[in-house]
């Protein structure tokens, strides 16, 4: 399947942003999901309706509001540029971005039902042994939670590379500079005779998307294996 050099940029483009979107998401997405699982607060129903409101909302609606907030007049874009030079409307960082924000439900969701699987007295017994919190979280139940991690991080990375609305709201579709997968098939089907080179595109997501979830099923199968003793 040869792909012009536009579609090999769209397909790098996708991954780079689902990736750093993933990784960025990950650690705050695992604490969220710690804190709506063990926690009781004042405010926790609210936190639990803030978390999910990507998945309720149009996403043409969210890549407004980041267009709002995080673009360069916005309260938070006009704060981190002129602080930090930092600046995401229309630039890859702001599709990683929308792409982060649309998965990180689904990360959430995923990693606080792991959580939650877990019984808390272990990690109770854990503390009368006078071990630290943050030592119970890392030694007793984030491996326990690991595969929940894992199918999370998954679910968010094939979130972030077929987010589409939010991202071409808040970034555009601009060839070599925030065209994504889903924004490049979207651009080719709009010209005559496009229509090929659409397909291979989507030939490559479904390829993306799939060997994402073989290697999260292999990955959750071996963590699962080796909290069981079963693997060396």
């Amino acid at each position: 399947m040869a792909l012009s050099e536009a579609e090999w940029t769209a397909l790098a483009l996708s991954l780079q942003v689902s990736l750093t979107a993933t990784l960025v998401a990950l650690p705050l997405a695992l604490w969220v999901a710690w804190v709506l699982a063990r926690k009781s607060f004042w405010g926790k129903s609210v936190l639990n309706a803030a978390v999910h409101l990507p998945l309720v909302l149009p996403p043409v609606v969210t890549g407004y509001l980041l267009l709002i907030g995080f673009g360069r007049n916005g309260p938070v874009g006009a704060l981190l540029y002129d602080w930090f030079g930092i600046s995401f409307a229309f630039r890859w960082t702001g599709a990683a971005l929308a792409a982060g924000i649309m998965g990180f439900p689904l990360m959430v969701r995923a990693i606080r039902l792991a959580i939650e699987a877990v019984d808390p007295r272990l990690e109770q017994a854990a503390a009368t042994l006078g071990t630290p919190g943050h030592a119970i979280f890392a030694r007793v139940t984030l491996p326990l939670i690991l595969p929940g991690v894992l199918a999370g991080a998954v679910m968010g990375f094939a979130k972030a590379m077929g987010e589409f609305g939010a991202t071409i709201t808040f970034v555009a579709n601009i060839p070599g500079q925030t065209q994504t997968l889903p924004s490049a098939i979207y651009a080719f089907l709009q010209v005559p005779g496009g229509e090929g080179a659409a397909a291979r595109l989507v030939a490559l997501a479904l390829i993306v998307a799939l060997g994402a979830v073989v290697v999260s099923e292999w990955l959750a199968r071996r963590v699962a294996r080796r909290i069981a003793g079963q693997d060396a």
